[in-house]
């Protein structure tokens, strides 16, 4: 006995060594001794316990494994202990997507279901519904209507949630049991009444009639149920979003109505709705005045929803947030810092310039007790700052550099580093301060991605500066000290600096042959690539080569080379890497709200998201690589019918319009859909795809693969377009096809346009521009002069740029506007454009000048804006 005693003890102080050094073998070994008579439920649990920790830890048990540990599991329904039963349960469930023949449970399944044991009914549900196929669940039809109206509230909450994940799958059958779930809504059980609103509103997420009627019947009963009634403000939030007609009036009262209400979580639901809705209602005060309760309140978890929310708000209404002050402040001390670090950044959003000095004191008093999650709340709230108040970029670029000082994961510091690398780029004040900032910081990084990106920031801006020898050190010591990946990107940031500097020339010349012999052949290849180039001092090859280099996209480069090598018997002209996308597109800078979640978002450019898509092409592989993939156009009013939607593909030689199809009718199945354009003279239809069917709320595509005409101006002009189906009456239920062949319709749709920026695309320019264009000179050229009907030079010189193709940031100039870009033909020449926009006696005057080795080309630009 005192064996035994200090046995069980010793597991006392160490309940989960049992779980460590689990084995899958020795596991089906004690699984066989569920099959002994009697059985011992204490270990029989222990067992089952193993099996399921060892299954969510990962362990991927075979057809074979799975199968014996289940039948051997089954066993165990001879006994009737609760606790046993209960995990028999949960181990069927977790080996049902794995074992073979796991149906054979079902009757004892069944006869749980309906028996008399209420601890044993509801995961004997949730079991059921998970390993049962849509045949064997019309069996238990009756049963499940049965549960989802029973009096005990775990019953019947376990057949709602089982019904809400049956609906992804068996959503006809599902549909059969709304009037029970509609019956349930209105129990007195919290969290029935929750489950049963959201089976009832999935079962009718298709239908926005059924869904508009569930919320205002709703809304005007009083529901008991918390949770419920949060639903119901998310759903009557959409229906708002969805309708900009008076009609959504209806769920805005009710919303507000729900900001009266006891609940806290209703009344904090209701609060967000209203913060978070596309359109400004006038609701929103009382929204405000609630957070601003909120943080006031003794709960730590209601001043954080308050605060976050508020922080949401700084972007749409600065105003009625700043309102709120003198509560963020108080804050500001607040002993969770989580709370503290938000009111912070929301006062920084919406403070005046006199007080950031303030909050920045009291922010790094804190900054070592919170987590990097809002760390980086705060490093997004700063990086907003440097933009809106450029003169502060000295203090704030001084504490982001004692915050990459600190300790930090990955995240954390890449974010410190944007926000730096964003002075650098935008403030030219700032640019020389933010630069030394990085250099002290590579000396110490021990983050490679990171290192690579800061010396290639050293490399770019480093030589434009009054002293550039400065950063050759820090760059150099990276070739000495650090790994082969950093070294490399040493040696590129070194050998712009000879590229940029002429002075720095030969000390340049010196530090690349050094690095000939280096250990790694990616080093040693990039010294003596860039040794070579500078060595020939062909101003030419430095500026293509080393200064200004378009990175392909990497993704669509494989793909268009491997396409080449299958067409290479075919292909009579080399490839040309200029008309594959590059990485980085130029784009414009928005301000958006303050992030109070971390995330890691993969930036996917438009032609990889359509490169699976465009595969139904039949030889698409034969027409090169795309050049350009540009924005979808709406062909069709939003509240129409029929979406469609327009998305141009732009090759070389070739056009491919892809058109997004949406039914919006429930009763009407649409078959052969194809869309028959009116073609624009020169242009050539070479094929399409029609979509064979077009089901309810279900996107279908309808391609057409187009010829370029050969002169480039001709390329210019509108589509008319015309939408060609075929209509079945449906069951709007079922969705399936009354029976008959249907009949012919077609729907017109908007003109598409083929301009000349969608042919172009943009490519980055240099500082030294006039290099550039000199060096351009041999070209073809055009220039014209154009009077533009606008009386504002500013609105004049964003509408060339748009037509054109051109960011806004190719204006420069006050009282006279500049244009400067630079841009690449489909089919793979480079284009120079250079325009000035002058305003005098209420008109607006622009000279343009184009040039590229296509004269045609170059012409077209002028005949586009003509």
């Amino acid at each position: 006995m005192n064996k035994m005693y200090r046995r069980d003890k010793k597991e006392d102080e160490d309940p989960g060594s049992y779980l460590q050094n689990l084995d899958k073998t020795v596991l089906q070994q004690e699984a066989r001794y569920f099959s002994s008579t009697p059985v011992n439920p204490r270990k029989c649990v222990l067992i089952l316990t193993k099996i399921i920790y060892l299954i969510n830890q990962g362990e991927k048990l075979t057809t074979q494994e799975a199968t014996n540990i289940f039948f051997a599991t089954t066993k165990l329904f001879q006994c009737n202990n609760i606790e046993l039963r209960r995990l028999v349960y949960l181990c069927i469930k977790e080996l049902s997507s794995m074992a073979q023949d796991v149906i054979i449970v079902t009757s004892s399944l069944t006869k749980d279901m309906t028996g008399k044991e209420d601890m044993f009914r509801a995961a004997a549900i949730r079991a059921l519904c998970t390993i049962t196929d849509s045949t064997m669940l019309q069996a238990i039809d009756r049963y499940m209507k049965q549960a989802i109206v029973d009096k005990n509230p775990a019953v019947s909450s376990a057949a709602l949630v089982s019904a809400l994940h049956l609906s992804s799958t068996v959503p006809d059958l599902v549909r059969r049991w709304v009037n029970e779930a509609q019956e349930a809504i209105m129990s007195d059980n919290a969290m029935v009444s929750y489950h049963a609103l959201a089976v009832v509103a999935c079962a009718r997420q298709n239908d926005r009639l059924s869904t508009v009627k569930l919320v205002t019947k709703l809304s005007r009963v009083p529901l008991r149920s918390p949770y419920a009634l949060c639903l119901l403000v998310r759903y009557a939030a959409k229906l708002a979003d969805e309708d900009s007609s008076e009609a959504s009036e209806v769920y805005i009262d009710f919303i507000e109505s729900c900001l009266r209400l006891k609940s806290e979580i209703v009344v904090y639901e209701a609060a967000y709705a209203l913060v978070n809705m596309r359109k400004s209602t006038k609701g929103l005060t009382q929204a405000v005045s609630v957070l601003q309760i909120f943080c006031g309140s003794s709960k730590a978890t209601l001043r954080l929803a308050g605060v976050r929310t508020l922080a949401k708000l700084t972007t749409k209404q600065p105003n009625l947030v700043s309102n709120c002050a003198t509560d963020l402040e108080n804050l500001i001390s607040d002993p969770n810092r989580s709370v503290a670090t938000l009111a912070v950044t929301t006062l920084l959003a919406t403070g005046a310039e006199n007080s950031v000095d303030r909050l920045m004191k009291q922010i790094s008093g804190f900054m070592s007790e919170i987590s990097d999650e809002f760390k980086i709340v705060v490093v997004n709230a700063i990086r907003r700052l440097c933009s809106k108040y450029p003169r502060k970029h000295q203090s704030l670029a001084s504490f982001l550099a004692g915050m990459l000082r600190e300790e930090g994961g990955l995240e954390y510091k890449s974010a410190i580093a944007d926000v730096l690398i964003a002075l650098v780029e935008d403030n030219p004040e700032a640019k020389e301060t933010s630069l030394a900032h990085l250099c002290e910081f590579i000396e110490d990084c021990e983050h490679t991605s990171l290192a690579v990106r800061i010396l290639h920031v050293l490399g770019c801006q480093g030589p434009k500066t009054s002293q550039p020898s400065r950063y050759i050190r820090y760059i150099y010591n990276r070739v000495i000290l650090e790994s082969s990946p950093v070294r490399a990107a040493a040696v590129t940031a070194v050998a712009r600096f000879g590229a940029m500097c002429e002075e720095l020339l030969p000390n340049i010349r010196v530090l690349l042959s050094r690095c000939h012999l280096d250990d790694d052949d990616e080093v040693r290849d990039r010294a003596i690539y860039y040794s070579t180039i500078l060595d020939s001092e062909d101003r030419s090859l430095i500026n293509d080569y080393i200064i200004n280099i378009s990175i392909p996209n990497p993704v669509l480069l494989e793909q268009a080379l491997r396409d080449y090598l299958l067409t290479a018997d075919e292909n009579t002209e080399p490839f040309n890497i200029a008309v594959v996308p590059v990485t980085q597109h130029v784009q414009e800078i928005q301000d958006s709200p303050i992030e109070t979640e971390t995330h890691n978002a993969v930036i996917i450019s438009l032609e990889e998201q359509y490169a699976e898509q465009l595969k139904a092409v039949p030889g698409i592989e034969k027409i090169g690589p795309i050049f350009k993939t540009c924005e979808a156009v709406d062909l069709t009013e939003p509240e129409t019918e029929y979406r469609i939607r327009c998305v141009k593909h732009i090759f070389a030689r070739h056009l491919i319009l892809q058109f997004e199809c949406l039914n919006t009718l429930n009763d009407q199945l649409l078959e052969k859909v194809r869309v028959c354009l009116t073609s624009i003279p020169g242009y050539k239809i070479l094929g399409e795809v029609p979509c064979e069917q077009l089901m309810y709320d279900k996107q279908g595509n309808v391609f057409c693969l187009l010829e370029f005409p050969e002169s480039p101006i001709d390329t210019l002009g509108t589509f008319g377009a015309v939408l060609e189906f075929t209509v079945r009456d449906c069951d709007p239920t079922t969705g399936l096809p009354d029976t008959g062949e249907g009949y012919a319709d077609t729907y017109p749709l908007e003109d598409i346009e083929i301009s000349c920026a969608e042919q172009l695309r943009t490519t980055a320019t240099t500082d030294d521009w006039e290099a550039l264009w000199d060096k351009a000179s041999t070209a073809a050229e055009a220039s014209d002069t154009f009077g533009l009907a606008h009386t504002d030079v500013g609105k004049a010189a964003i509408a060339v740029c748009e037509y054109l193709g051109l960011p806004k940031s190719a204006i420069g100039g006050d009282t006279v506007k500049d244009i400067r870009g630079a841009g690449i033909w489909r089919d793979g020449n480079p284009v120079l454009i250079k325009a000035r926009l002058v305003a005098a006696q209420g008109t607006v005057t622009m000279q343009l000048v184009s040039r590229s080795a296509r004269e045609d080309v170059a012409t077209l630009l002028l005949t586009a804006i003509g």
